[in-house]
């Protein structure tokens, strides 16, 4: 491949020399997430993976995938490239594990205007730290150089992740009781959803994203936005084998009201007082700076919890006590009950 040049396709902006160098500086990163069951160099035409079924009875594979969204458009104004594949990863794997699923591998899409292998391989490497966070392995990939499509400092990027989970093992909302205790997975930040509507309110493009923020604790905003979304792969994992969890659900775009519900079933719903959300000083900045109604804010961003567990009311502390001895700093969030609103807030 070293011999492979076309000064025609470069006239036409696209070097795919480039495209070499940019795989050869990103092996560095991939090598990190390498697993047992990585069967190939990258650089194929597809990504070999041999799963290990020991233990397993009936083996199911699950998929998940997304993108960053507009959370990219401050990683282009901040030039900082090498977190935005942490989000990635996350957006597919916390999915993944919600299904009670361990994600295996994953594999990356790049879009970008010009390919300039150094900012490739920065995206890389935070696509490959989240996979060491999460135990998949990147086996693959694609980078694909677009040009008059992107503007040239412009990338997108998306990815997709494949898990597996025996069949007696898969998670559904079944087996939700009232009296069952809701668990909160505390976030790291706005992770990488409702970022039209952050851009928005703050006017991100005219505004100093390094300057010290009161509200945030001299934080910058900037970096208060930009902080990967939370991986919560490991940790729950572990609740998994040692509770009985009966639903879980990763709290994206649509906040409380969309994505708690999915893991519960007609007639019982989830309820929570709001004094009990630890919520973090971003969401009253952006409510307060917006003048966003409250019912919009929980309707929108995760405003601190990035995941909820629905374990039984007996368990629920020793849940906690899983999750925090794995670095969560879990809480009880509230619980369920017969409702025919699938969340009530008091």
């Amino acid at each position: 491949m070293t011999d492979s040049h076309s000064a025609s396709y470069a006239a036409a902006g696209v070097d795919i020399t480039a495209g070499y160098r940019a795989v050869e500086l990103m092996k560095q990163h991939v090598l990190r997430t390498r697993t047992p069951g990585v069967t190939d160099e990258i650089g194929g035409f597809g990504g070999l993976f041999t799963p290990d079924l020991v233990g397993m009875t009936e083996p199911v594979l699950v998929s998940g995938t997304d993108g960053v969204g507009t959370k990219l458009k401050l990683a282009f104004l901040m030039d900082k490239h090498d977190t935005v594949g942490i989000d990635c990863v996350a957006m597919c794997v916390n999915d993944i594990v919600c299904c009670g699923a361990k994600p295996l591998f994953f594999l990356d899409y790049i879009a970008c205007g010009k390919n300039r292998p150094e900012k490739i391989a920065d995206i890389v490497s935070g696509v490959a730290e989240g996979c060491v966070q999460s135990g998949a392995a990147l086996i693959g990939g694609e980078t694909a150089e677009m040009p008059g499509f992107y503007p040239e400092d412009e990338y997108d990027l998306a990815g997709f992740s494949v898990g597996i989970v025996d069949k007696s093992k898969v998670l559904d909302n079944t087996t939700v009781r009232a009296g069952d205790a809701v668990i909160a997975l505390p976030s790291s930040g706005v992770h990488s959803n409702g970022f039209s509507l952050v851009r928005k309110v703050f006017d991100v493009e005219s505004r100093d994203l390094l300057a010290p923020v009161a509200e945030l604790g001299g934080a910058s905003l900037g970096e208060t936005l930009l902080t990967p979304t939370r991986i919560y792969v490991k940790p729950v994992l572990a609740l998994l084998d040692a509770v009985k969890v009966r639903g879980i659900s990763h709290i994206t775009g649509g906040g409380f009201y969309e994505n708690i519900p999915r893991s519960i079933p007609q007639g019982l719903g989830a309820v929570i007082e709001k004094k009990n959300v630890r919520r973090l000083p971003i969401f009253d900045l952006i409510e307060k700076t917006g003048e966003i109604p409250e019912r919009d804010m929980f309707n929108t961003f995760n405003m601190g919890v990035g995941m909820t567990a629905v374990v039984p009311g007996d368990e629920a502390d020793r849940a906690v006590e899983i999750l925090r001895a794995n670095g969560v700093e879990a809480y009880i969030l509230g619980e369920i009950r017969t409702a025919e609103e699938k969340v009530t807030l008091l």
